[in-house]
């Protein structure tokens, strides 16, 4: 199944991955990282299609997406 990772170190919470996902599977999570974000978490994992867009828009680099 496709996972992605979110690099909550990295992550700033900026939601755009949160609109590109096609099936509305991440959403800013409940913890903060270091800097004080609530960072990207994914839901419903086994619903994932790895298209990898979330990654691509990501303008961190806090997205790995695996196959």
């Amino acid at each position: 199944m496709p996972k992605i990772v979110v690099d909550e170190k990295f992550c700033k919470g900026c939601g755009l991955c949160f609109g590109v996902c096609p099936k509305d599977l991440i959403k800013a999570g409940p913890n903060v990282n270091a800097a004080g974000y609530h960072y990207a978490v994914q839901q419903r994992e086994d619903e994932c299609t790895g298209c990898k867009l979330c990654a691509i828009i990501c303008p961190d680099s806090a997205i790995e997406v695996y196959k």
